[in-house]
């Protein structure tokens, strides 16, 4: 039962059928042949009979294996190894059809390499999922064929693997790396000229060309006789929160990626960046009610509770209550904090309805009000109108646009900090305002 199940002929017999077949119907002018077509059909059946043979030999087969990691970053390219072992004593054929989760919706994954005899053969392919949550991955197929390809034996490898899919990590190592190593401009994050001395004092040093002559200490410079300056560090501990709006506006997608899970990715990397920085990264989630609040700390564990909390979230279809977030805001965040604000605003209207809220925010907290560029309107905004339909639709599309920044004027008149972003350069706009703020002393 178990051979039934897992035999499956090879697409060259069905070539040496059709040969067959031909030699077959010209023995009806040439009688001769019909005696070669029936000695065909006998080589042909004893190769069938010889392929399954040392195909299904019980002290043979392969060994294959998918490699799957503790979990999956979301938006991101993420490698999938596989490996295979020929325990055969002849090269064979192995077509891989890896079963994929429903999420993806491929149904073509498909492989073929060549393997000679037990030799180990390694492989990886890409994937990249649009949302978080539990993946499920199937069986992995191995269709081996011998040399004499007649049939294919079905070796099935683990079945119901589950990995999760998180906030984009991979996104946060990168920025990460370029804090550790000083090197966030060289990813268009811009240096800041640091004004005044809002910063904590670090040590005494000598003086050294490009040093700021205000900073000279004159106690040290005459005790030592020779210029000793005052170096400072950035003020840390400063509380910093990621707000994070899941209201039907987040829903809206751009490259498959809902704009919600693109403040996911921005929040997990920003709130990185802030505890590198010695700051205290906290977490804010709401909708009609305020979903988490993940106060704010500086400790090295801290990011894998944040994370944890960002992984489930999602969107609804209610309008967001400003309101009772401002009301929870007063009561829970009692300290000065910068506060990263991600929603969407496509309309003054919808934004008028909520700026009494965001303003009593601001009076107590530095507030950051991070909204989205529709880019889907670009390519519309820069077509060649051509005829009147295309002129309505460019001048909808430039009204639209003109909306975003009149939006941003507002806010900035009413005294609240605001970023219009492209999804895609949210990150680097976020960490670009924080990096900002923190050389002004602003936090």
């Amino acid at each position: 039962m178990n051979l039934i199940k897992n035999l499956y002929i090879h697409q060259r017999f069905f070539i040496y059928l059709s040969v067959i077949a031909f030699v077959f119907l010209i023995s009806f002018w040439f009688p001769i042949l019909y005696e070669v077509a029936w000695f065909m059909v006998t080589i042909l059946a004893l190769l069938f009979i010889t392929d399954i043979y040392i195909l299904f030999s019980p002290s043979k087969g392969i060994k294959a294996r998918r490699i799957l990691p503790k979990k999956l970053s979301n938006s991101d390219d993420n490698t999938i190894p596989i490996t295979l072992k020929n325990q055969y004593n002849f090269t064979i054929e192995a077509k891989f059809i890896d079963e994929l989760p429903f999420q993806f919706q491929k149904r073509d994954f498909e492989y073929i390499a060549i393997v000679q005899p037990n030799q180990v053969y390694d492989f990886e392919y890409t994937l990249k999922p649009v949302e978080r949550g539990e993946y499920y991955f199937g069986n992995l197929n191995v269709y081996v064929s011998s040399p004499l390809k007649i049939v294919a034996k079905r070796a099935k490898f683990q079945d119901k693997q589950m990995v999760a899919v998180y906030p984009s990590y991979i996104q946060m190592k990168k920025y990460e790396f370029l804090a550790i190593n000083n090197r966030l401009t060289a990813f268009g994050l811009k240096k800041i000229r640091r004004i005044g001395h809002t910063m904590e004092f670090e040590q005494i040093k000598n003086y050294v060309s490009g040093d700021d002559v205000r900073t000279i200490n004159w106690k040290a410079t005459a005790k030592r006789s020779q210029l000793m300056v005052n170096q400072y560090q950035d003020e840390k501990s400063q509380p910093i929160y990621s707000i994070i709006d899941l209201g039907r506006a987040m829903k809206m997608p751009f490259e498959s990626l809902k704009l919600l899970d693109y403040a996911i990715n921005s929040a997990l990397a920003f709130s990185n960046i802030a505890l590198r920085k010695n700051d205290k990264a906290g977490l804010v989630t709401f909708s009609k009610k305020v979903d988490k609040i993940v106060g704010s700390s500086n400790k090295k564990t801290h990011l894998n509770t944040i994370n944890e909390a960002l992984y489930n979230i999602t969107t609804q279809y209610t309008d967001s209550d400003f309101g009772y977030l401002y009301a929870v805001i007063k009561r829970k965040i009692t300290q000065r904090s910068l506060l990263i604000l991600y929603t969407n605003f496509e309309h003054i209207s919808s934004l008028k309805r909520q700026l009494p809220f965001l303003q009593a925010i601001a009076k107590n907290h530095l507030l950051v009000v991070v909204f989205f560029e529709n880019t889907e309107l670009d390519s519309l905004i820069h077509k060649e109108a051509s005829d009147l339909e295309t002129i309505y639709h460019k001048t909808i599309a430039e009204k639209f646009a003109y909306e975003k920044r009149l939006i941003v004027k507002e806010l900035e008149s009413r005294g609240v900090h605001a970023i219009l972003t492209k999804p895609q350069q949210l990150t680097v706009n976020v960490i670009n305002k924080y990096l900002e703020f923190k050389a002004k002393g602003f936090i």
